[in-house]
């Protein structure tokens, strides 16, 4: 690789860098797609093939990363103007702008210097080696710090006290919560890449406990498994690794990469994990599925929140999983960095939900898939990697809203029924009518509650069952149901009534109230009475003989029959209730009784009537 002289030209190459991988649609921090093709294997095997994809790295100079530390452990990548860094172990932010060199931003060590986690006396032996300029494992440190830390071994519990010398088996050095993952899986990537069959390298061992100061060996091993599980590799340190692959070494850190390598390579080839999901059945394979139904929404609603779920680990053994989603769901935990702790049982939250739109009616949905990413296979069925993944299946229904109609096609807001004229104690015309929701999209239109009736004008002229289905009757999408009403020939005049229908959506939020209109009209007569005057009379007589044979509407007129013609059977009902009379609307039938007319005036109607051919008609007078 090309030398740079100038942090500021590396500040400028970052930048570029970052914008340019930003854009892509592919993880920024991914290995290229083929880097681990070799690394099939598990165990001393899999630990052998990681160190030849990760071997024969381009070798940076002790001096040299003065600069290169500078931008792997930038503190702000996204600003090439902004000059800090970040120190290892205590986290402090050092803005360099100020210190000149050379190189720019160097002090000689005053304000930071290079931090070996790897100590040099545990077999990083002298500067010219690869291993002694590796940035994988050199960070940028407050010499102060590093001076503490010293050589000594990694130790102390995961979130129990700061950075710092602890007793923890012997005096060890806590790297601090916010570094003791990224330490631990600096120090597996040095234990595989120098395993001293290359040359000017010492084989580098991890070990369990407080190994001593001498030889090639650094602990705890056990401490390290633990910070590994605890603390999962963030944005800094993919970015970091992503860094030095690109711009100096041309190799990364598998461990980073693939944290789920570090069990078969460093413990053993039994893990006993299992995940699942709180609250459902495991199946012997491992696995667990969780129906998530956020619901039924109307058009244009707000997607309902996503829901809080818990995974739970069995098995002491810690594990990585992968988070992956599907179609339009969504799931707060996300790829394959979620750790589950080791030494113990453990258990993570995760919210599960969709993003969506409710613009139109519909199905919408989406899975979420929880991945045991271990790889070993000792532990048996449904545990390490014969655990099968886990599910979420979320649904949400979108609806259209309900529409009362009158008609099932098309939408029918009023319906008006005239029952016409109808004979007083003739008996009560029906009449039968529909009312439907309306459908508007197949499967996804809203359930239709019948609330009130509210009748208003002459109802009590008419009967209908509409109450009694009132507060009851619920209308699925498409679907209708009969009804009917009749006129009450009880009394004489001319009514009518309108009936207000009250519907609602079925009851989530958003519902909406729609009503339709029923209008009926009708009017009663007394039988023989056509000039309406609530008397059968001569005059009546009078109107029947004028209009005779003539065709009218039924019961116009003087139709007592109803048949549409004024013919003789009109006369004989004049007849029969000739004298009759009644009284207005609401003040019930006449009690009197009903005279014959005089033989005298029946004379002078059959001198009046001739028949002809079997039709009646009038002489001319």
């Amino acid at each position: 690789m090309r030398k740079l002289s100038a942090p500021t030209i590396y500040w400028a190459s970052w930048a570029t860098l970052f914008a340019l991988a930003s854009a892509t649609l592919a993880d920024t921090y991914d290995p290229p797609a083929n880097y681990y093709n070799t690394a099939t294997g598990t165990g001393a095997t899999l630990k052998s093939q990681l160190h030849d994809v990760i071997d024969n790295h381009t070798t940076r100079s002790y001096d040299q990363i003065r600069a290169d530390l500078q931008i792997t452990d930038d503190a702000t990548p996204d600003n090439a103007s902004d000059h800090k860094i970040r120190l290892v172990y205590n986290g402090a932010i050092l803005d360099i702008s100020g210190f000149a060199g050379p190189p720019a931003g160097w002090d000689f060590g005053d304000s930071w210097n290079r931090e070996h986690s790897w100590p040099q006396s545990r077999g990083v032996d002298t500067e010219a080696q690869p291993d002694g300029s590796d940035l994988h494992h050199v960070f940028p440190c407050n010499p102060t710090v590093n001076s503490t830390r010293s050589n000594l071994n990694f130790g102390g519990v995961f979130g129990a006290q700061g950075n710092g010398i602890v007793s923890d088996g012997g005096t060890k050095y806590y790297p601090g919560d916010a570094f003791a993952g990224m330490i631990a899986r600096a120090q597996f990537y040095m234990a595989v890449r120098y395993d001293g069959s290359d040359s000017n390298t010492t084989d580098l061992e991890l070990a369990a406990g407080n190994p001593a100061d001498s030889g090639s060996t650094l602990g705890d091993l056990n401490r390290l498994i633990e910070y590994h599980f605890a603390s999962s590799p963030d944005t800094y340190e993919r970015r970091r690794n992503q860094v030095v692959y690109d711009q100096f070494q041309l190799n990364r850190n598998p461990f980073i990469d693939r944290p789920e390598f570090v069990w078969s390579v460093f413990v053993n080839q039994s893990n006993n994990s299992q995940i699942s999901i709180a609250g459902t059945t495991v199946n012997s394979n491992g696995s667990s599925t969780r129906n998530v139904d956020l619901g039924r929404v109307f058009v244009d609603a707000a997607v309902p929140a996503a829901q809080n779920f818990t995974l739970n680990k069995t098995g002491n053994n810690g594990t990585y999983f992968e988070v992956t989603t599907s179609g339009e769901a969504t799931s707060s935990l996300a790829g394959r960095f979620n750790a589950m702790r080791t030494n113990q049982t453990d258990s993570k939250s995760i919210n599960v939900g969709l993003s969506t739109s409710t613009a139109t009616a519909g199905l919408r949905s989406g899975g979420v898939a929880i991945n045991n990413l271990d790889i070993t296979t000792g532990g048996g069925t449904g545990h390490g990697a014969n655990d099968a993944n886990d599910t979420f299946n979320i649904s949400l229904t979108v609806l259209d809203h309900a529409t009362p109609s009158f008609a099932s096609g098309s939408l029918l807001s009023t319906l008006s029924h005239d029952f016409g004229n109808i004979t007083l104690g003739s008996g009560s015309p029906s009449f039968s009518f529909d009312v439907y929701n309306l459908l508007a999209t197949a499967g996804f239109t809203a359930n239709m509650d019948f609330d009130t009736v509210v009748p208003s004008g002459n109802s009590s002229a008419f009967t209908t069952n509409l109450s009694a289905s009132a507060g009851a009757l619920v209308l699925a999408g498409g679907s209708g149901h009969a009804f009917n009403a009749s006129l009450v020939a009880a009394t004489v005049g001319t009514f009518s009534a309108s009936y207000t229908l009250n519907f609602s959506d079925e009851n989530i939020a958003g519902a909406l109230n729609k009503s339709i209109t029923l209008m009926l009209s009708g009017t009663t007569r007394l039988a023989g009475d056509y000039n309406g005057d609530l008397v059968v009379d001569t005059a009546d007589y009078i109107m029947w003989r004028g209009t005779l044979n003539e065709s009218v509407t039924n019961y116009a007129g003087a139709d007592g029959d109803g048949n549409g013609i004024v013919g003789a059977n009109d006369y004989n009902i004049w007849r029969a209730s000739f004298g009759a009379t009644a009284p207005a609307s609401g003040s019930g039938l006449a009690s009197n009784s009903v005279p014959e007319p005089g033989i005298g005036f029946l004379t002078l109607v059959a001198a009046l009537l001739v028949p002809r051919q079997g039709h009646w008609y009038r002489r001319n007078d």
